[in-house]
């Protein structure tokens, strides 16, 4: 096993944790494209699995006001299937493809919210099982769909700690059957478990300090250069892909 720590991809890890909670995102939108430069694709996916885990515990201690029910069956129950068919579709295509893939996700999602910063979806059932399909399938397939998660939330106009804590107790359904799927496509390999302690800690450190911060910062100026930071990891990330 190697026992060499890269404190330098924990310190992004934090940062990762800290920005997600803040711009609400989610952290693997952001430790996804970072973690993918120190490691294969594939054990990225289960790095990332693995620390979510931590981080949505976290969030559904610290934020623990109560969860939104109608959502956890019209979009929990459909991104948790999802997760486990992306996870799946994995396994058959090459990690450049999905690495392509996953800039091109990056660089269209935060386009698409700084051109439409006031978008939304309708508040119905159909929009809560959509949502849900595709944020999980995002998920086991790229490694991160929180922000297609959120998206879907907005509409419902919950309270900002049912509204996380709500994503976090969905995510936490989704995280739990990726692991799985990834543990049996080998994505989660021993060399690398030494960073598991450390990425369970930095998820309940992260999450803390990211609250802390949500309350004395405007959201929407957050947002914003949230958005920036995703479209700039997307292109690093695409011409990573070439190079």
């Amino acid at each position: 096993m190697n026992n060499i720590i890269n404190i330098g991809f924990l310190l992004l890890a934090l940062l990762a944790e800290i920005i997600g909670t803040i711009g609400g995102f989610g952290s693997s939108v952001f430790f996804v494209p970072i973690a993918n430069f120190y490691f294969d694709f594939q054990t990225v996916l289960g790095l990332t699995a693995l620390f979510h885990l931590s981080s949505n515990i976290s969030k559904i201690g610290l934020f623990r006001k109560g969860i939104n029910k109608r959502l956890i069956l019209y979009m929990g129950i459909p991104a948790i299937a999802f997760v486990i068919i992306g996870g799946i579709l994995t396994h058959y295509f090459d990690s450049k493809i999905l690495e392509l893939s996953l800039s091109i996700f990056l660089i269209s999602l935060s386009l698409l919210f700084i051109v439409k910063p006031k978008l939304k979806i309708n508040d119905g059932n159909k929009e809560a099982v959509a949502g849900g399909v595709l944020s999980g399938f995002l998920a086991g397939f790229l490694g991160t769909g929180g922000a297609v998660r959120g998206l879907t939330m907005a509409a419902f106009n919950l309270e900002k700690s049912i509204f996380i804590a709500t994503s976090a107790f969905i995510d936490f359904g989704v995280d739990f059957s990726r692991t799985v799927v990834y543990f049996f496509n080998g994505y989660i390999h021993k060399s690398e478990l030494i960073y598991i302690p450390f990425l369970f800690l930095i998820g309940f450190v992260g999450t803390y300090i990211g609250k802390r911060i949500l309350t004395k910062i405007s959201q929407e100026r957050f947002k914003l250069y949230s958005l920036i930071l995703i479209f700039i990891i997307g292109i690093v990330t695409l011409i990573g892909v070439f190079y």
